[in-house]
């Protein structure tokens, strides 16, 4: 699965919205509300702070990510566990960068597994033509797009996901 050949960690770093994924157990609770922040830290290590609101509240969980090869700068692997696992490779998950728009404001990321797909933005909206740009792209590419999961961010007090 191709991935950008540039990525820029520092311009990378900041909160992203979540406005379509493909399903997953980790996110089984969330209904809006959904970010990440990535904080670039001095060792090129990225912390991961996922956030979303559920019926209880606010849920967040931390993270970190990496860049095992440098000469594929979009294929980042992260963790959830604690550090002292990472040197099992199941508790890593692949983060690739498949596209991303050049002044960083949204971006497409998925897993060669095809099992992990995400549609980021930096505002809690993105534009129909670009999100239908990027799902279309992402079918191409072998991602079963149908199932993915419109999320509508409206406010911090108000948000639901549409389907």
């Amino acid at each position: 699965m191709p991935t950008v050949t540039a990525l820029d960690l520092q311009r990378y770093n900041g909160k992203w919205y979540e406005i379509a994924r493909l399903p997953m157990w980790f996110e089984r609770h969330c209904i809006g509300d959904i970010s990440a922040t990535y904080t670039l830290q001095p060792d090129q290590t990225v912390d991961v702070k996922n956030t979303c609101r559920t019926l209880d509240g606010m849920s967040s969980a931390q993270g970190v990510a990496v860049l095992p090869d440098s000469q594929y700068p979009g294929r980042l692997r992260v963790r959830f566990a604690p550090a002292w696992l990472s040197f099992l490779s199941f508790v890593w998950g692949d983060y690739w960068v498949i596209d991303l728009a050049t002044d960083y404001s949204w971006v497409l990321v998925g897993a060669p597994s095809r099992n992990y797909l995400w549609i980021l933005s930096r505002t809690q909206t993105l534009d129909e033509v670009t999100i239908g740009r990027l799902k279309d792209k992402s079918r191409l590419l072998g991602f079963a797009v149908e199932n993915m999961i419109d999320i509508q961010n409206i406010s911090n007090e108000e948000s639901a996901i549409r389907k």
